[in-house]
């Protein structure tokens, strides 16, 4: 975990969940619209695989080789996951991955890391899809390799690490990320007890996910950091929220008609941007200083422009560097 302080406001952060895949051209057409319309970051999902295991239009892509596309081809927006698979990357390699994004990025990327979930799509893709109680093990430790190399190449020190899961003997030419002391990481879920634990000791954000009592998993995770003797005001809190924003009723209708799944419906902000911005106005008032809005239709890049126009101004102040 590096030392950082919370920042006040909300920022507000697309993430990109293409409903039937997408091509590096779409995933640049969204993120640049995303960058125009002033919001803080552009995110996207670490899956190789729709929610629809049998949809045969889905079109995967790797999620940090377009991240990496991403950071020579936008110029201020922050870029990451929320949130990768632990099971798709061995730890060295994924801090390789980061550190080479970041310094492509100069200094622009945040690392978000879950277990990973997708039983189907991993079976698909021919990579392990462990117990539970592993996943967690190996997130947990594949967290502390990050980690532990990115500090070991601001230290000037080698590292080595003899787990479980991971063995890292004695690496004293570990990757170097742009940013100082490292780029952010984020962690996030549902969990009532491990996630919370993990994030307490690694995470700069605790991602409370959507859905459920959101000031309640955000108090969990104050009680985590307490246990750990962290201060938890050190930490960021964000929350996903699917959106559907129209400037009329058919547009409204229309967007929402794409939402994946009924647990994002009954989640999901869809509406005028007037119930947008209430919405995530009520998600700062449970605790909430990030907000990354959950975007199924790539190509429609006038809905991300009207969030921008009509939303944006509201609920949080302009990033730095942002058009005005």
């Amino acid at each position: 975990m590096a030392e950082r302080t919370a920042g006040t406001g909300v920022r507000l952060r697309v993430l990109m969940e293409p409903r039937h895949g997408c091509r590096y051209d779409e995933i640049l057409a969204l993120a640049r619209a995303t960058e125009a319309a002033g919001f803080d970051a552009f995110f996207r999902s670490d899956h190789l695989m729709g929610v629809d295991p049998h949809d045969r239009t889905y079109r995967p892509t790797d999620c940090w080789t377009t991240l990496g596309g991403l950071a020579r081809d936008t110029g201020r927006i922050r870029l990451g996951a929320l949130v990768g698979a632990a099971t798709f990357r061995e730890a060295g390699l994924l801090a390789t991955i980061v550190a080479s994004v970041d310094e492509m990025s100069g200094g622009r990327v945040e690392l978000g890391l879950g277990t990973g979930w997708y039983e189907r799509e991993h079976a698909a893709f021919g990579i392990p899809f462990p117990p539970t109680r592993d996943r967690f093990d190996r997130l947990e430790e594949q967290l502390t390799v990050v980690t532990g190399l990115w500090r070991a190449a601001r230290t000037g020190t080698s590292f080595s690490h003899d787990g479980h899961h991971h063995r890292i003997a004695d690496n004293h030419t570990p990757p170097h990320p742009a940013q100082d002391p490292y780029p952010p990481v984020i962690v996030g879920g549902t969990g009532p007890r491990r996630t919370p634990a993990i994030a307490a000791r690694f995470a700069d954000e605790f991602n409370g996910a959507l859905g459920g009592d959101l000031a309640e998993r955000y108090a969990v995770f104050d009680r985590a950091c307490e246990a750990v003797g962290r201060d938890p005001a050190t930490a960021r809190r964000s929350a996903v929220l699917p959106v559907a924003c129209g400037a009329d009723p058919a547009q409204v209708a229309r967007r929402g008609a794409v939402i994946g799944s009924d647990l994002m419906r009954d989640n999901a902000a869809i509406g005028s941007p007037d119930h947008v911005a209430d919405r995530i106005g009520r998600l700062a008032e449970a605790g909430a200083d990030t907000v990354y809005l959950h975007v199924y239709d790539i190509a429609d890049l006038d809905h991300i422009a009207l969030i921008g126009a009509e939303v944006l101004p509201h609920v949080a102040a302009r990033p730095e560097g942002a058009p005005q």
